[in-house]
């Protein structure tokens, strides 16, 4: 049963971890909008989530614990790699080197954005109709 939930919501969890940390990607490149020789990144949101709904795409880090009684476990993370961030090529080259484009970015912002609100109420809904069906 246990397995069922997991499946039905880890796609929601996912495609949230995934969008929040897009947008951290992209306020990065904003913030980068003047510095010399700076590349613009982002990632391939289709091919990541479905690589990260595949695998889990879970790591585990080691707890830390203050006290010998603390339960010993692992805690998991989820994010994208370095190996998943990809270079932008821009429409059109500055001068230094620099290929944020900020209409771009602010377009890629918002729409990540709207993007992130609509998996939430997606989600909200989910959980919603399980919690009236265990009633």
């Amino acid at each position: 049963m246990v397995d069922k939930l997991d499946a039905a919501l880890r796609f929601n969890s996912e495609a949230l971890n995934l969008r929040a940390r897009r947008q951290e990607i992209i306020a990065t490149n904003i913030a980068h909008a003047d510095t010399p020789n700076y590349k613009a990144r982002d990632i391939d949101f289709k091919a990541t989530l479905a690589q990260a709904v595949a695998n889990g795409r879970q790591s585990s880090v080691a707890m830390a614990t203050t006290s010998n009684r603390h339960i010993a476990g692992q805690a998991t993370t989820q994010g994208v790699s370095e190996a998943d961030l990809m270079y932008r090529t821009p429409s059109q080259s500055s001068i230094d080197g620099n290929t944020v484009e900020m209409d771009a970015e602010r377009v890629n912002f918002a729409d990540n954005a709207m993007h992130y609100e609509a998996n939430l109420s997606i989600l909200g809904a989910k959980i919603k109709s399980l919690l009236a069906a265990a009633q």
